[in-house]
């Protein structure tokens, strides 16, 4: 092969039979192999001997370990990406490892650069989430954070009422659909334009759920003949659908390259179970003061940071999450943040935001940004006059002490961070939207304080011992 190659200039190499077609019809048109096709079929043929080289050395490395004197990774290009991250990111494409399969197949739609790490990102939160709690699970991601997450539990009434489905309708959802109801109802602005993972099989209710949202693509182990259908129909024919191998394992040690350095790490593997949250107890009451349902919304709460920006901080209710604040250097400005998400979902429950009255013809995520400048209500004079131009009858406001008085009812909501609280004011500020129960891996020298703030405020807390930062 090499030095069939390396004579490129007067010899033709051949390696498949996949080049025959080429290599017929350059010698039917030309009377014999053009050097530009010879230079192509010489570069497949170096490819291919080095692929053979690389793959006894690629053993050698695994074995070798980190005493291997050198790390040899040869890629194999699949398809080619419409740009990176941005639009003057070309070239883009996606590479496998040679040798190895890729762990989605595309069954609809273009996939971009960063719908696909939304998708990697958001499948392995849902796959671990079903691991973790035996319930079917779904994620609704934005720029590679989850702008929600969820398992299937039923949905209380103002639930329905909030999410804009019947009690009816809601109590006949299958488990998959159920779970992409709640994840996408976190927090419904930041998911417009979301992309959905769900650990289950598509049905056909989970697809019409999706139908209705504005999303880019999905990621799931499988769908039914008649979700399918749905899906490929949506955007014109343009929504993603991605199909997860189920026999896909990925290598334990990963790679990054990052302006001339090549990173590698062990991955980030763990497995977050109900041990981790049970084990040490630290607040007043120990383990018998967690039930069963805030282990379930630690889990949950746990799992979805893991898969977060760093820093961040998460809160959950009711096996979802209702609040991720991501990407912030201060872990209380993550507290803040996502506290805010949980007020505004509180409210969205709020009597007087569930009777507001819409004009025929407002669409379905104009209302749900409505609802939620509703709750803000900090308008400029001309957003204002746009805002109530929706209504058929214009709101009266809903007052700072109306919010202040609903919000003061809420309560059992679990807060989990992706590391440690360094000072109390994450718990003081916790404490103003609900929270009853914390996770966090414990480790700073101000655990004493904080585990004292707690108790001051009735919360249990459980160190995990797990460090969860991802970047």
């Amino acid at each position: 092969l090499r030095s069939t190659a390396k004579n490129h200039a007067f010899t033709t190499i051949v390696t498949s039979p996949d080049q025959y077609d080429d290599v017929k019809a350059c010698i039917e048109a030309n009377g014999g192999t053009t050097l530009s096709l010879r230079k192509k079929c010489a570069a497949r043929a170096f490819s291919l001997s080095a692929a053979y080289d690389s793959a006894i050395a690629s053993w050698f490395t695994k074995e070798l370990g980190e005493e291997s004197p050198v790390v040899t990774r040869v890629y194999k290009p699949e398809f080619p990406l419409k740009y990176g991250c941005n639009p003057q990111q070309k070239p883009a494409r996606i590479l496998s490892l040679l040798n190895t399969n890729l762990p989605f197949t595309v069954l609809n739609g273009t996939p971009g650069y960063i719908n696909l790490l939304d998708a990697a990102n958001a499948w392995l939160l849902v796959k671990e989430l079903r691991e973790a709690t035996g319930l079917a699970a779904a994620s609704s991601f934005k720029h590679v954070s989850p702008a929600g997450a969820a398992v299937a539990v039923p949905l209380k009434d103002v639930e329905c009422a909030a999410y804009e489905v019947t009690p009816e309708a809601a109590a006949k959802l299958t488990p998959s659909a159920l779970a992409y109801l709640r994840a996408r109802n976190a927090d419904p602005m930041c998911s417009f334009g979301d992309y959905a993972a769900v650990s289950d099989i598509v049905d056909e209710d989970t697809a019409m759920i999706l139908k209705k949202e504005v999303s880019d693509g999905i990621v799931a182990p499988g769908y039914t003949p008649e979700a399918l259908a749905i899906l490929k129909s949506k955007k014109g024919g343009k929504f993603i659908v991605l199909e997860a191998k189920a026999d896909f394992v990925p290598d334990s040690v990963e790679y990054r390259e990052v302006y001339g350095m090549t990173f590698s790490q062990k991955r980030n593997d763990v497995v977050i179970t109900k041990e981790h949250m049970t084990k040490k107890v630290v607040t007043k009451g120990g383990v018998d003061a967690l039930p069963d349902a805030a282990v379930r919304d630690m889990i949950v709460a746990s799992i979805c940071v893991k898969y977060t920006q760093s820093n961040s901080v998460g809160f959950a209710k009711d096996g979802m999450m209702v609040g991720v604040g991501a990407g912030q250097q201060s872990r209380v400005d993550c507290v803040k943040l996502a506290g805010r998400k949980v007020s505004t979902w509180y409210l969205r429950q709020h009597p007087k935001v569930l009777g507001l009255k819409f004009k025929q013809g407002v669409k379905r995520q104009d209302r749900v940004n409505a609802r939620v400048r509703y709750i803000e209500g900090d308008f400029t004079d001309e957003e204002r006059t746009r805002w109530e131009a929706q209504f058929d009858t214009i709101p009266e406001p809903l007052t700072t002490s109306e919010k202040e008085e609903f919000m003061a009812k809420a309560t059992g909501v679990t807060i989990s961070s992706d590391a440690f609280f360094p000072f109390r004011d994450s718990i003081d500020h916790a404490s103003k939207v609900g929270v009853s129960f914390v996770a966090q891996p414990g480790g700073s020298v101000q655990d004493p304080q904080v585990t004292t703030c707690c108790d001051d405020y009735g919360m249990v807390m459980s160190m995990t011992g797990v460090r969860l930062f991802h970047h």
